[in-house]
Order: structure tokens, then C-alpha cells, then sequence
């Protein structure tokens, strides 16, 4: 007597992953989390503007944030942790969305002139790379300093300071930043697009709403290395 086997079905999770919509729901979920850092840690920065004490201060509260629940820096690391496991899946899920897309699009499409996409869309990939380059560059520039010998241990505003005295560190912030900008203001689109917020009326305004936050963000964050050039922050 034959004895019937039974099919192991995929996971919800394993489904929702699989999928092109997954995959783009997790782009949308993770850039969100990581966009809504980038506010703050702008914020964080501007407070530079009223000087060494209040800029260490805040510097020195963000160790302490969650005490006494927390120890001291553990939020912190569960913020690292958090944005790092957000970095590593935005990247993948980009990756193999690029694959499949170009999959779908078939051999002959290499052979075949662009549609004409935006400036920010074409650049997105590549603006990613820079970014990812550019994360790895900034810790080991003001986190561990190893990039910046000027800069001291517990001293932030010195060490920012420091580290934009020199021309082509300014360069690659702002070069950065510009990157960063694109690629907001192509996400922020795009994110509203997979989550269906994107319709006929709101579509324009995601646009609009997605310039206006990437001006903001690069305007806020080329601010500091453009007054440490100047001398406004010294």
C-alpha cells in the first residue's frame, strides 16, 4: 500500500521574500527606518552651531539614552545593530531586484536605447555603492578615528572640527551627500509607490515631499563642513 507524502508548503515569510512585492515592502520598511535616522542624526549635527559644550553633551547623552533599563552605550549598539541588519537588507533586496529586472527584460534590452529615466533613477544603484563606501569611510573617520589623527577620543565637536579642516574630506562629504539626496528623493517615491500611497492625486506630492526632504537633508548635514571651512565653526 503506497503511503502518501505531503508536500512541505513555504513559509508566509519565505513567500513574502520570494516575491517581487515583498522584496520592494522590505526596500520600503528598512528605508524608512534608515530615513528616519538621518533626521535625527542631522538634527544631532546642527546642534554643533552652539558650540563645543552643548555638541559634547549631546554627544556624551547619547551613551546614556535608556539607563538605568539599559547600560551605558547599549542603545547605542542596538541602534548600530538595527541600522546595520536595515543597510544589509536594503542592499540585497536592491540587488536582486535589479537582477530580476533585468532578467525580465530579456537579452535584447542591453541592445535597445534608454526610456529616458531620471537623473536620480539612473544614478541609484551607483548611488548606493557610494553611499555604502561612504558609511564605511565615515566610521572609521569620526567613530574610530582611525582616518582622523587630529581628532581625540571624547571630543567630538574637535573632532569634527579636525577632520573638515582638510579640503578633500569636505569633498567627500559633500560629494556623499548629494548622493544621499538622490537617492531620497528617489526612494521616498518609491517607497510610497509599493506601499500604495502613491495614487493620481498623492503621486505629485510624494514627488514634491521627496525634493523638499532631500534639499533638507543635504543642506543640513554640508552645513557643518561648509562653516568649518569658512570659520563659523572653529
Amino acid at each position: 500500500m503506497a503511503v502518501a507524502t505531503r508536500t512541505a508548503r513555504p513559509s508566509t515569510l519565505g513567500t513574502l521574500w520570494s516575491s517581487t512585492i515583498g522584496k520592494k515592502a522590505v526596500m520600503a520598511a528598512t528605508g524608512m527606518v534608515m530615513l528616519g535616522f538621518l533626521v535625527i542624526h542631522m538634527y544631532g549635527n546642527l546642534k554643533i552651531f552652539f558650540g563645543a559644550t552643548v555638541f559634547d553633551s549631546y554627544a556624551a547623552w547619547l551613551r546614556t539614552i535608556g539607563e538605568p533599563v539599559l547600560h551605558r552605550t547599549w542603545y547605542l549598539w542596538i541602534q548600530r545593530v538595527v541600522l546595520a541588519v536595515c543597510a544589509v537588507l536594503h542592499a540585497v533586496t536592491a540587488y536582486q531586484l535589479s537582477r530580476r529586472d533585468l532578467k525580465a527584460r530579456g537579452p535584447g534590452y542591453v541592445h535597445r536605447p534608454p526610456a529616458g529615466p531620471s537623473f536620480a533613477t539612473r544614478t541609484m544603484r551607483w548611488g548606493g555603492v557610494i553611499l555604502l563606501l561612504f558609511l564605511v569611510w565615515h566610521i572609521l573617520d569620526l567613530t574610530t578615528g582611525t582616518v582622523n589623527p587630529l581628532g581625540e577620543a571624547g571630543h567630538p565637536y574637535q573632532d569634527i572640527v579636525a577632520d573638515f579642516r582638510d579640503w578633500w574630506s569636505d569633498v567627500i562629504y559633500i560629494v556623499a551627500m548629494a548622493a544621499l539626496g538622490l537617492h531620497v528623493r528617489h526612494g521616498l517615491w518609491s517607497a510610497a509607490q509599493t506601499l500604495g500611497a502613491n495614487g493620481p492625486r498623492s503621486g505629485p506630492v510624494f514627488k514634491v515631499a521627496g525634493w523638499v526632504l532631500a534639499l533638507v537633508l543635504f543642506a543640513g548635514f554640508v552645513t557643518v563642513p561648509v562653516a568649518v571651512m569658512i570659520g563659523a565653526v572653529h
